[in-house]
């Protein structure tokens, strides 16, 4: 979890002055100039047509973690991370890597710890899917790879963990887009009910906080996993072949250990990994609804329904309700994602 280097710390000569949470949208006026509330815009459902190809991976290691990203785009562009969710995978993002690529843009794609070939290091270090171990693992991951500052963008675990990296490091990131998600978590608050129609929806979060459904986790993966999809995209007619190549990533040897760790955390039902403490401690004084950015929400979404989760952003930002779209957003509609990350590499502050 080392810093960036200093030889490359030029463009945070100026970060003195920044504020942990981030207020990036005022210096976007295409951002800035968009109205803050939800609104649901006339976005087309993308046909799913995507090329069945499986992503090259290549390896790179942090001080924790061998992570597997696929790379695409000149390594001179801009960089955009794209960051996947559960149960879910980097090919989530097929069509949305391919159309930034096409625009001159470096397009990095990591699988999450305990997804695909992103392995720990140690065996003795607890396989944590807390929300600071997921954002320390994006910075860790620009570190390695020696990007300055880049525009993050993700649905579910991945926009978490988005969010998360920049609050911890804002002046590292350009922008944001946070597609289905409730951006972070108070864990402090955790045990707050939500509507009844909103529990039911998170039935396997409930079903992971015991040793019952750590077990079934491990022995039907990909079931709860399909039963997720169908679910949380209930107007998406996702074939088999792009089904398993998904599901093929969550045979990584940590993936239920970082699964169920992710959802006791969240919870309040697991304690943190010692080695995020002061991450989390910093996290829980950071004012984190005001992480400003392009937050999107699929109406057909199963968990949220279409529910605006853009009312956690107290920052100026740009909401979008996309119709007959669900949780798997980039994958089920990779132009509007795609345009989205777009706009940040364009009027973006860039320091570098």
């Amino acid at each position: 979890m080392s810093d960036f280097p200093l030889n490359r710390r030029r463009f945070l000569l100026s970060a003195a002055a920044s504020a942990a949470a981030i207020s990036l949208a005022h210096s976007v006026p295409a951002i800035a100039a968009s109205p803050s509330t939800s609104s649901i815009q006339t976005f087309a459902k993308s046909p799913l047509n995507e090329p069945m190809t499986r992503f090259p991976i290549k390896q790179i290691g942090t001080d924790l973690l061998d992570v597997g990203y696929y790379e695409a785009g000149p390594e001179e562009g801009r960089p955009v991370i794209l960051l996947h969710g559960f149960p879910y995978d980097i090919h989530s993002f097929v069509s949305v890597a391919a159309l930034l690529a096409a625009q001159g843009h470096r397009v990095i794609v990591p699988h999450l710890r305990g997804h695909g070939s992103t392995v720990f290091l140690n065996k003795d270090t607890l396989r944590s899917g807390q929300q600071g171990a997921l954002g320390q693992d994006v910075l860790d991951l620009m570190n390695a790879l020696h990007i300055p500052e880049a525009v993050l963008a993700g649905f579910g675990w991945g926009a978490d963990a988005a969010v998360v990296a920049a609050a911890l490091k804002p002046t590292r990131v350009v922008g944001l887009v946070s597609a289905n998600s409730d951006l972070a978590q108070n864990i402090s608050t955790a045990n707050a009910p939500l509507s009844a129609a909103e529990e039911h929806a998170l039935w396997y979060q409930y079903y992971f906080q015991t040793e019952r459904g750590r077990a079934g986790l491990a022995a039907n993966r990909r079931d709860i996993a399909r039963i997720l999809w169908q679910h949380n995209s209930p107007d998406w007619q996702f074939d088999e072949a792009a089904f398993e190549r998904a599901a093929d990533t969550f045979d990584n040897p940590d993936y239920v250990d970082v699964v169920i760790h992710h959802y006791r955390h969240r919870l309040g039902l697991a304690a943190g990994a010692p080695e995020y403490d002061e991450v989390e401690k910093k996290l829980a004084q950071i004012p984190l609804s005001t992480a400003a950015g392009i937050t999107l929400d699929g109406a057909m979404d199963g968990q949220i329904g279409g529910r605006s989760l853009a009312v956690q952003c107290s920052g100026e930002h740009h909401h979008r309700q996309i119709p007959r779209v669900g949780q798997n957003l980039p994958q089920e509609a990779p132009q509007v994602f795609a345009d989205a990350c777009a706009e940040w590499v364009r009027y973006g502050k860039w320091r570098t």
